[in-house]
């Protein structure tokens, strides 16, 4: 009787399967979980499992594979008959999760399959193309036939993956746990079976041991190290974030130009494109102090020396409560025409396209089935958008493009997934754009990078998969500017600037004004630097979902050299700003 109450919510869990799409999902993932749960009702799930992938549907044969993964590493050695089932539908697996999960079993089972390096095999020939959980799995099994099965064609496969690891790829967790199992292989093969080979611990389900109110905040937080560390964020992290006003809010401001006095200060290190030189060959005039002891003046305090320098002095005797200048009429008109809507729409509403021609190659014919794929993200209207240019040089007829992008440090998703090319024909070639807005749920958490994983599906040739970068000039805001009292307390309490380099020549301020505006990029003050021959531009930018961003220009007109200091919140932002300033300036 109580085996056949366990077996209850299997039956469920199965009548659900006559609903949509994502309920047929959640059903099966019920049925992995009841297995898991309850060791009685675990049989019954395997055969309602193995049923549902007689059934031959695509996304229900990927999941279950999912789950039969999970159930494995529940009950080793128990139900590893079926892995013959599971093998026979591998040309159904192109999502990530279930490639992987296909993946582990033939690694991990590798002497129980016949045709195991043949199996994975076939997923090697795709390797660049796939995702970093695939091509870490995939890593991994390989390691584990050549340990259970030291082949002549397995042992080629393994100096396969492990160059292709090492040499041709950008991912680091890919590229160092590559690095580990070629130095156990090469140095103590015994040692590499006792790490790669070892006993898995036996996996269970323990969401029932967590409190309900917890395990909302957790679900609620799913994409932040709470579901690391089992913990509410703010039981473990205490950030001072750098305080932005809201443009609406803030009234415009505007400074003053006045000449000041100031004297040598400690010299710093700067980069010259790239490489860390002294701060004296930096400039030849004198280096001042950004990091004065009062930067805005203490009325407790006697004022400082001219002599003193620093920051405070360049931006001294600025008026803070005055109103800023206009924005140039150009740019006030675009600003207005902006439809309040325009956030909402998908990209036929945009008026700006970019040309085909100027757009870099993503993905050529070789790797995209014949398709050529080509696109930028660049800023168009108030917008982050996507142009994609897709040339078939297939023999058939391509449609269906969508587009996805994994987790990015800017949680940057299409509005729509569609890619509005319609149907492509063999020799064809059509263009598409694709409006990217912020989702919470693809923003990774961690150091900021510009790195973008895309993913593009079609109708007829699968799934690809490309890294793409992500100029900051399409994600600075155009509301993005601050008052000036907010820029020197800021400057003031973040960390050490860093300091670049660029090789570009000023010769007209206001017109370099104007250039930085229109990238918004918004200079808040410009002051002569005294007894130096130098001009020093104050700038700011906010970082789309991301960071304000601080910078100091210092140049001497109509010489080839800008050294720019920049601070944020996110420093390591610095090099995509700069380089950024360098496409504006240049």
């Amino acid at each position: 009787m109580q085996q056949q109450d366990s077996c209850q919510p299997t039956k469920q869990a199965g009548a659900a399967l006559t609903h949509s799409v994502h309920e047929r999902l959640q059903a099966v993932r019920a049925i992995g979980r009841c297995a898991v749960s309850l060791e009685k009702a675990a049989q019954r799930c395997i055969s309602v499992l193995l049923e549902l992938i007689q059934a031959k549907v695509n996304y229900v044969v990927q999941e279950a594979v999912i789950v039969i993964k999970d159930i494995f590493r529940r009950y080793p050695n128990q139900y590893e008959s079926i892995i013959a089932q599971l093998c026979e539908n591998l040309e159904s697996l192109d999502e990530p999760e279930a490639k992987a999960s296909m993946i582990w079993i033939i690694g991990e089972y590798a002497e129980r399959i016949d045709n195991a390096d043949e199996l994975l095999e076939t997923f090697l020939e795709t390797f660049p193309e796939e995702t970093s959980m695939v091509q870490l799995q995939l890593l991994t099994a390989t390691v584990k036939l050549f340990l259970k099965k030291p082949t002549e064609s397995v042992q080629r496969m393994i100096q396969l993956v492990l160059s292709c690891a090492t040499s041709e790829t950008d991912n680091p967790d890919l590229r160092d746990r590559a690095y580990v199992y070629w130095r156990l292989l090469s140095t103590d093969p015994e040692a590499a079976k006792d790490v790669v080979l070892a006993n898995k611990p036996i996996i269970s389900d323990d969401v029932a041991t967590l409190e309900p109110g917890l395990l909302k905040t957790l679900m609620e937080q799913i994409s932040t190290l709470a579901s690391v560390y089992h913990k509410p964020a703010d039981t473990f992290v205490s950030r001072q974030r750098l305080a932005v006003q809201k443009v609406e809010s803030v009234a415009s401001r505007t400074f003053e130009e006045e000449d000041v006095a100031a004297a040598p200060a400690p010299q710093a290190a700067a980069v010259n494109n790239g490489v860390v030189v002294p701060a004296a060959a930096a400039s030849s005039a004198p280096v001042m102090d950004l990091l004065g002891d009062d930067l805005l003046g203490d009325s407790s305090q006697p004022p400082a020396a001219p002599a003193a320098g620093g920051l405070d002095e360049l931006l001294g005797g600025m008026d803070i409560n005055a109103a800023a200048p206009a924005a140039p009429p150009a740019a006030a008109a675009a600003a207005s025409s902006a439809d309040l809507f325009d956030m909402f729409v998908g990209s036929s509403d945009l008026s700006v396209s970019a040309p085909a021609t100027n757009l870099p190659i993503l993905l050529s014919g070789e790797r995209a089935k014949g398709l050529t794929i080509s696109g930028k993200l660049s800023r168009s209207a108030g917008q982050i958008v996507y142009y994609i240019h897709i040339s078939n040089g297939s023999a058939q007829p391509v449609d269906g493009f969508m587009l996805q992008v994994n987790n990015n440090s800017f949680g940057l998703a299409p509005a729509d997934q569609v890619v509005a090319v319609g149907t492509l024909a063999s020799g064809a070639s059509g263009s598409g754009q694709v409006v990217m807005t912020y989702s919470a749920a693809k923003h990774a958490q961690g150091p900021a990078s510009t790195r973008l994983q895309v993913a593009m599906r079609t109708n007829q040739l699968g799934v690809f998969y490309w890294d793409d970068n992500i100029p900051l000039s399409a994600l600075l805001e155009g509301n993005g500017t601050i008052d000036g009292q907010t820029f020197l307390n800021s400057w003031r309490s973040l960390p050490q600037e860093s300091v670049q380099r660029l090789n570009v020549t000023i010769s007209d301020i206001e017109a370099t004004k104007a250039k930085l505006h229109s990238a918004n990029l918004f200079v808040l003050a410009h002051r002569p630097v005294p007894g130096t021959g130098q001009d020093a531009l104050y700038v700011t930018g906010r970082v789309f979902h991301a960071a304000q961003v601080l910078l100091e220009l210092r140049l001497a007109r109509g010489m080839p050299e800008v050294d720019v200091s920049f601070k944020s919140e996110r420093q390591e932002l610095a090099d995509a700003t700069v380089g950024a300033l360098r496409n504006v300036l240049a």
